[in-house]
């Protein structure tokens, strides 16, 4: 074996191996020099271990070779582990009791002074870190999500085997197919003018799987989408795919959940519930004005329409003579000043979509405290008390009116505002639970016409062919984690029959389903089972699991908020060459050209 050939890992070394020989490999994480005495911390991606080099009993290469050593150097260390002094113990690392007195180095590779420090990288501009993303991910942070990632996915394929499911690959390069965000086009040069898709998701794939009789499938899934980047969103991403035949939206469930429960029992030995909560969405957008709600919190938001309905304020007429509603938020036990009312009122209309908003403060004598108090009746707190029970003088009312789901959807932002703000949030929860039975469409009013809420595919719930489409549901679920959609899925349909009704509905010419989707509609014909299933996001479950506040902490490679990506330098600019084999030219649209061109 060769003598630089590591023989442990740092962090495995304990007072069991004092005595014995060992080898280690990693970095130097840091060098300290004690009157001639020199300490280094090696590094591998096991934690750190202490190396000692001391000129009483060290031979003088190897001390030679210690005084050059800086951060970051690689290096090959062999020695004897030794216990520490008592005064010399570290409790803060495992191996904190031992050290190991060096006989042998060989510096594998040096390093240039850094562009950042590690220690300092959390003070570091994002988009530095990102072009040096391999020095980011040598810290021990950055070590320690990567490895649970590691582990959640081996948690994940682990129960999905011992529910029968099978892990099957779907194509990235694939067809375009309407599904909600703008795709990323591959020019094919076999195909001269056509193009692939990468998939924003394996969709069609997995139905068509379940149309094959694979009956269980699952796959860690790479999805594409060309839309605008947020902190929960990259431009790919990876899901937990599964489809399932023969199965009712309780049947998907049960799976998910033992799915779910085998991975926290196993990662972090934690016992979930044996069953998660369900509730429809109507009552979760009634409450919480969300479709993901964070209930780790109370703040639910209040029906106060009936509060107003002889108001004399005319926005508020006018917006219930239309048929929109007032609801409202009841902050409680907290004494807001003027600044930070006008602050709340500000941010709600300019960043929470409201057009406007009233706040109510109550003095002692139960009289009304607001910019409006004069058009309030005397026994407007009595009657407050009535819509918000519970409701004291020491509390503050925000109100918003409008239509239905603008209001709420305002009121649910602000809700989340103050659950940050105020502190109100148990981060120590784990709420899992299930929203069922959404809107089947959405009604778009630029473009007047519907658009699928989750995709097409959905199958509508029993009775949809007597309703109009606003009305209808959907046989589809959220599976929602702390104030995030983990993931969703439904019920798809299998009757060709149906499908072709959806698309009617959706305004999808026969001409335009048969050249996009022709494919699915024959295979439903050709002995379709009923189906379902769901994709949770992998990096999103990461990113909640270990408190991180944007998905780019989680995943090796990330884009910046522009979808570049610093360290690559993509996307870049290709040769004449590459682009004339698939037939593309390219001109930026909006810049002046040339007139001889």
């Amino acid at each position: 074996m060769s003598h630089t050939a590591r023989t442990h890992c740092c962090q495995e070394l304990s007072k069991v191996h004092i005595g014995t020989e060992v080898t280690i490999n990693g970095w130097v994480n840091r060098r300290r020099d004690h009157g001639g005495v020199i300490f280094i911390d090696a590094r591998d991606r096991s934690g750190i271990v202490q190396l000692v080099f001391n000129p009483a009993g060290t031979p003088e290469v190897v001390m030679n070779g210690a005084h050059n050593l800086r951060n970051e150097f690689v290096i090959a260390a062999t020695g004897t582990v030794i216990a520490r002094a008592p005064e010399a113990v570290n409790d803060k690392i495992p191996t904190g009791s031992i050290e190991i007195v060096v006989t042998s180095l060989v510096i594998l590779n040096s390093s240039k002074p850094l562009p950042f420090q590690l220690d300092d990288a959390e003070q570091v501009d994002e988009e530095l870190r990102l072009k040096y993303r391999y020095l980011d991910m040598r810290r021990d942070k950055m070590q320690r999500f990567m490895r649970l990632r590691h582990e959640v996915v081996f948690a994940i394929r682990e129960a999905l085997d011992k529910q029968g499911f099978y892990e099957i690959e779907t194509p990235i390069l694939s067809k375009s197919t309407p599904e909600g965000a703008r795709d990323f086009l591959v020019p094919s040069r076999l195909q001269p003018g056509h193009f692939y898709a990468l998939p924003q998701s394996p969709q069609l794939y997995k139905q068509l799987l379940m149309m094959s009789g694979m009956e269980k499938y699952f796959q860690i899934a790479r999805c594409f989408r060309d839309e605008d980047m947020r902190a929960n969103r990259q431009l790919e991403f990876t899901q937990i795919d599964l489809e399932m035949s023969f199965v009712d939206e309780q049947a998907v469930q049960i799976f998910v959940e033992n799915m779910v429960r085998h991975l926290f029992k196993k990662v972090f030995n934690m016992t979930l519930p044996s069953k998660f909560e369900s509730h429809t969405f109507k009552e979760m957008f009634g409450l919480y004005g969300s479709d993901k709600p964070d209930r780790r919190f109370a703040l639910p938001i209040h029906e106060a329409t009936a509060l107003f309905a002889h108001t004399e304020l005319g926005f508020l007429k006018s917006t219930l003579a239309a048929g929109g509603k007032i609801g409202t938020l009841c902050v409680k036990d907290y004494s807001f000043s003027r600044s930070e009312l006008e602050r709340v009122v500000g941010m709600t209309i300019k960043d929470f979509g409201a057009k406007g908003l009233l706040y109510v403060r109550f003095n002692e004598d139960g009289s009304s405290d607001s910019p409006v108090a004069k058009f309030l009746p005397a026994d407007f707190f009595a009657q407050a008390q009535v819509m918000v029970p519970g409701l004291t003088t020491k509390d503050t009312l925000f109100l918003v009116a409008g239509n239905y789901k603008d209001a709420w959807t305002s009121l649910g932002r602000l809700r989340l505002y103050f659950g940050h703000s105020l502190s109100l949030i148990d981060k120590t929860k784990h709420d899992l639970f299930w929203i069922t039975d959404f809107p089947l469409f959405e009604w778009d009013a630029e473009q007047k016409r519907f658009f699928a809420t989750h995709h097409p595919f959905t199958s509508p719930n029993i009775g949809w062919e007597k309703l109009e489409p606003g009305d209808m549901t959907a046989r589809a679920y959220d599976l929602v984690y702390n104030g995030e959609e983990l993931g969703g899925g439904s019920i798809r349909i299998h009757d060709s029959a149906v499908q072709s009704k959806v698309f009617d509905l959706l305004g999808i010419s026969h001409e335009e389903a048969q050249q996009k989707f022709g494919f699915l509609l024959e295979a439903q014909q050709l002995g379709c089972p009923p189906h379902g299933g769901l994709a949770l996001g992998l990096d999103r479950l990461i990113m909640l699991l270990v408190g991180a506040s944007s998905i780019r902490e989680v995943i090796a490679f990330p884009k910046t908020q522009g979808g570049l990506c610093p360290l690559m330098q993509a996307p870049c600019t290709v040769d004449a060459r590459q682009l004339k084999e698939v037939h593309i030219q390219t001109r930026v649209l909006g810049r002046q050209t040339d007139k001889s061109e």
